[in-house]
């Protein structure tokens, strides 16, 4: 159960494994000079809404993770913990290392683009409902279609948001429902709405690109030479 102190934790999940990156270890790739989990991580040590970070890795990658928290100074890192096989096993892994939270911030590691602004406004749309996160309209319009590829549904693309992470939420929250979780979801906002939950969207950002093949790492470098030259963190 979480406290009243308002702590804000944050969990970091890069405990992937980078299956369709063509052999790159994307958690320690190099993006502008920095590992992408340096990239990451920088943003919410420098984000003054954040008072704590967990990083989730694989075990292969725990004493590389270390060194790379010793090495960047980052003093809000209060652990680095081995992921499970799954996504939702890492998250919930985090979680477990952060019992003294109020809030927990949980965010893609393979998501480099973030700013402290997209954090500050997830965390503050979470306070009106426990829950909230960061998702972009669609810009194309979507197809349901069925496994012998005819489609079956068009939904109104006004009412189609692709989510992202920052996922924020109240931390008694979201361990309710990785307590109840059953079954697959590699979404943590689905849990709550299983719960019954409210879950709000704030606006995300179309540059909050998650690396999944090496072609992204090319689109997140231009995005992050635009952030830096516009000022963003």
């Amino acid at each position: 159960m979480g406290n009243t102190n308002n702590t804000v934790g944050a969990i970091i999940v890069a405990a992937g494994t980078s299956s369709r990156m063509k052999g790159i270890d994307k958690v320690f790739v190099e993006l502008k000079g920095e590992p992408l989990l340096a990239r990451v991580t920088n943003v919410f040590q420098q984000c003054s809404l954040i008072d704590k970070i967990v990083i989730v890795l694989s075990s292969e990658n725990i004493d590389r993770g270390q060194k790379l928290v010793k090495n960047q100074g980052w003093t809000k890192v209060s652990s680095v913990c081995t992921g499970g096989v799954r996504r939702q096993d890492s998250v919930k892994k985090g979680l477990h290392e952060l019992t003294d939270c109020e809030w927990v911030v949980i965010h893609d590691g393979a998501r480099p683009c973030i700013t402290s602004e997209i954090i500050e406004t997830g965390l503050l749309a979470a306070k009106e409902t426990g829950a909230a996160i960061a998702a972009v309209p669609a810009k194309d319009t979507i197809k349901i279609v069925s496994p012998n590829g005819i489609i079956e549904e068009t939904p109104v693309r006004q009412n189609i948001w692709i989510a992202q992470t920052p996922q924020v939420f109240r931390y008694d929250l979201i361990s309710e429902a990785y307590d109840q979780l059953n079954g697959d979801v590699t979404d943590d906002a689905a849990l709550v709405e299983q719960l019954g939950h409210k879950v709000e969207v704030y606006m995300g950002s179309y540059q909050n690109i998650k690396i999944t093949t090496s072609e992204d790492l090319t689109i997140a470098t231009y995005f992050l030479d635009n952030l830096s030259n516009t000022g963003g963190s």
